[in-house]
């Protein structure tokens, strides 16, 4: 089955979201749910079609990515952000698939957010544009920590962004304003991965089956038992990390997104689902110091401002 291919999404607020999970939930006790012979539970979780997010919380329109270990009650919540900008999937160099030689998306990138993001914990000027494009995408800027790369903190954005100001923002949101952790701290530099995620490719699925788990990531539309309508999303790797099938990751992003009735295959069959795909890119920070290592003085971490990297 193939969805209908979207050049462009439609046209939203600035809208910011939350689409990451690390840790392996147990598959219990947040809602039953049946495919045929198959019957699941799973904890929650957030995406649908690019339309209005309608829980709100303080986060100034950024839903926040989830654990997966949360239950509904500790989900994030989104906002429509008043500042307007269009969802713009990005077109892949000459229409081809994900290969090597064709990705925007650069370790660069990531050398650029933890620029701003040490700029910041130091107190040095933001660093100056980078040479990388400044095409409009959407994006999401993911740290996690230590050998288990344990999720830190992970925010972003469907509306399409240039990148050089889209970074530095979610960057610094994703490092310092994800709700359920305390801002980073210069101690945790040194265990840090980031990762840059561009979106690209949107399309109206026609149903929700109607995607490739480790292929797409998915973002869901619904309408609660309130009747107020809701969405939630998953980057790509999510449902692979976890192990899900298609199934268990709908259910646990209508977890997510707050929906907390029983799951009945008739209900899955209201959502509206967009498909999209993304490019990846992470980094340590140790690769990271390596890149920068002629702008530090004596291997040492009070170094001169990094801007001048872009000089």
């Amino acid at each position: 089955r193939m969805g209908k291919r979207r050049c462009v999404p439609p046209l939203e607020p600035k809208l910011a979201a939350g689409c990451c999970g690390v840790k392996k939930p147990k598959l219990s006790g947040s809602g039953t749910h049946s495919h045929g012979n198959q019957t699941t539970t799973v904890p929650g979780s957030s995406s649908g079609p690019l339309q209005n997010h309608q829980h709100t919380d303080g986060n100034n329109g950024r839903e926040n990515v989830s654990d997966l270990t949360l239950g509904p009650g500790n989900s994030p919540v989104t906002r429509m952000n008043p500042t307007s900008g269009a969802l713009s999937p990005l077109t892949r160099p000459n229409g081809t698939a994900n290969s090597p030689k064709n990705l925007v998306v650069t370790a660069e990138m990531c050398c650029y957010c933890f620029d701003v993001l040490y700029c910041h914990l130091y107190g040095f000027p933001q660093p100056r544009l980078p040479r990388f494009t400044n095409d409009p995408y959407p994006l999401f800027v993911t740290w996690k920590t230590g050998r288990d790369k344990r999720l830190r903190g992970c925010i972003g954005t469907f509306s399409a962004m240039n990148l050089h100001s889209g970074l530095r923002e979610y960057t610094l949101t994703s490092a310092l304003k994800d709700s359920r952790f305390p801002p980073l701290t210069r101690e945790e530099l040194p265990k840090l991965f980031c990762s840059v995620s561009l979106l690209t490719n949107f399309e109206d699925a026609s149903d929700y089956l109607d995607w490739e788990v480790g292929i797409h990531g998915i973002r869901i539309e619904f309408i609660n038992e309130k009747g107020v309508k809701r969405t939630a999303t998953y980057l790509p790797e999510v449902a692979k990390e976890q192990d899900w099938d298609q199934i268990q990751t709908i259910d646990s992003l209508l977890r997510k997104g707050g929906f907390k009735a029983p799951i009945t295959n008739d209900f899955r069959k209201t959502i509206k689902l967009t498909r999209y795909r993304s490019e990846k890119v992470t980094i340590s920070y140790a690769e990271y110091m390596a890149s920068r290592q002629h702008c530090f003085q004596n291997g040492t971490l009070h170094a001169p401002p990094l801007y001048n990297h872009y000089s």
